[in-house]
């Protein structure tokens, strides 16, 4: 069944229509939209499919004709291995792309999509630049549906992410790795070597959508996670059936909804000969170590690692910190910033040398980790562990406020909040509570919250506090470090607790 693609181009040239189906033709998916919060961020909760099946069931019902499923092609043009469809690297080692914006979307739209097209630049080489007279530009607008065409076209060539279900941070940069010149990973040349296709849980007129493309592979191998990788059950006629198998482990998990996935990041690199250090991080949990630095970008003067945890918020915890000390941390520091991109606010600032660092939250599900150093890679140690919390946060500034989570609504259930309070050197942390109401316990056992004298959960304990016959009024740190731990079961939910806080000099 898996036809030649030599086959596939010339129906392609000769009968376009032959194999460009129209999208009301194929299978539907139930219904999706995607939900944007009020600061453009996506609503994960009403976000469960994953990138494909959101590219098809946004694309149902189409008039426009495309090939995989959500590509467009120029006729004529060779769209396999194309030598002359790549975007130009600039003297600077850039690689500028111009784009705009189509007016259709709302402030918070564009503020989504540009987040999306941000890991590009934090992770690459590549730069997505507001258009201002270039020929040759991307036009975002919300078309019928999502596609693109694949590589640079030389005009101005449209990107489809229709307000109605493109949306999401994994279908925009899908599209876009499509405009970069990338197809979709199980149509690689050597996907029989990874997956089975399951032909007879197809329809004959999707079979083109499942064809195999004579790719370059650049080297790097198939990714399972890819975010251009088709989902289990993509074009399946039959309910419960998947047209994609892995082998030999068939049940890997493909087709996930998130964005980018580190081997993406590499292929990108790889392709536009970005001389780049950079390491995407998902999932639930991982590390990072400087071993990583060393062991493939030795020569690059900066370092920078994304975390992105699947959902709620980033912690990150420093088990080893030695970095060689420069005076005022200016030849090697650690830098972590509260988001995906250097212009996050500071959660951790140019800090060196050999130093025990408190537990970091960031306030969404993104951290950037920046390393940079001089010449004294021997001198320097770091490892971290990340993972996700579902609540909590890091204060460094003087005087604010803490609560529960929903404060002063009632806080939820199971929740586990992790809240760091980080003073100057040489300080101290007054924590004064002006509202406190959990579940009654004379144990502590259910809802309570620990505070902890220190910078890790296991530093010694200020209290553990719960009930009204637990009510702490003020409580002060030994050092300049004080943790909160937050938890909750299931049963009797309270209003939480408020406090204010403020530094003092050290006795």
């Amino acid at each position: 069944m898996d036809h030649q693609i030599s086959v596939i181009f010339l129906g392609l040239w000769l009968f376009p229509q032959a194999f460009l189906l129209p999208l009301s033709n194929r299978k539907r998916v139930d219904d999706h939209t995607v939900s944007l919060l009020s600061d453009g961020s996506e609503d994960e909760e009403h976000t469960s499919m994953d990138v494909f099946t959101q590219i098809l069931q946004s694309n149902k019902g189409s008039m426009m004709r495309l090939y995989h499923g959500d590509i467009a092609m120029n006729l004529g043009l060779s769209a396999t291995k194309c030598t002359d469809c790549l975007w130009p690297k600039s003297a600077d080692g850039k690689v500028n792309i111009p784009y705009s914006l189509s007016s259709d979307f709302t402030n918070n739209e564009k503020k989504f999509i540009e987040k999306a097209l941000q890991d590009f630049t934090t992770l690459t080489c590549i730069q997505f630049v507001q258009r201002s007279t270039e020929e040759a530009f991307l036009d975002i607008a919300s078309g019928s549906g999502c596609w693109s065409y694949i590589g640079k076209t030389g005009e101005s060539q449209f990107v489809s992410v229709s307000r109605n279900g493109c949306l999401a941070r994994g279908v925009i940069q899908h599209e876009v790795l499509h405009a970069l010149g990338f197809y979709h990973e199980q149509s690689r040349s050597d996907r029989d070597n990874y997956v089975d296709i399951m032909w007879q849980y197809i329809n004959e007129g999707d079979w083109e959508n499942m064809e195999k493309i004579d790719t370059e592979n650049l080297g790097i191998e198939y990714d399972y996670s890819s975010v251009m990788h088709y989902g289990r059950y993509a074009y399946s006629n039959t309910s419960g059936k998947a047209t994609i198998s892995p082998k030999p482990e068939p049940s890997v998990t493909i087709g996930q909804r998130y964005g980018l996935s580190e081997l993406d990041v590499q292929k990108i690199k790889k392709l536009y000969d970005c001389e780049l250090c950079s390491f995407l991080l998902t999932g639930i949990n991982g590390s990072l170590e400087s071993e990583n630095f060393y062991s493939a970008f030795s020569s690059a003067s900066h370092c920078i690692w994304l975390i992105r945890v699947n959902k709620n918020k980033a912690l990150l915890q420093f088990d080893t910190f030695d970095v060689h000390l420069s005076t005022s941390c200016t030849t090697d520091y650690i830098t972590v910033y509260d988001g995906a991109s250097r212009e996050s606010p500071v959660l951790l600032d140019r800090v060196c040398g050999n130093q025990e660092i408190p537990l970091l939250v960031a306030s969404g599900n993104d951290m950037l980790v920046v390393f940079a150093h001089g010449m004294t890679l021997g001198d320097t140690k770091f490892k971290a562990l990340y993972s996700s919390v579902d609540c909590g946060g890091t204060y460094t500034k003087d005087n604010g406020t803490v609560t529960s989570p929903g404060y002063p609504d009632l806080y939820p259930n199971y929740a586990n909040c992790v809240t760091t309070l980080w003073a100057p050197k040489g300080h101290q942390i007054v924590l004064n509570f002006t509202f406190f109401d959990l579940e009654l316990s004379t144990e502590c056992l259910y809802d309570y919250l620990i505070i902890n004298d220190g910078s890790r959960t296991t530093s010694p304990e200020l209290g553990r506090f719960c009930c009204d016959v637990h009510v702490p009024t003020t409580v002060v740190s030994s050092g300049n470090v004080m943790l909160l731990q937050f938890h909750s079961d299931i049963w009797f939910n309270k209003l939480g607790y408020s406090a204010d806080y403020f530094f003092v000099k050290s006795s």
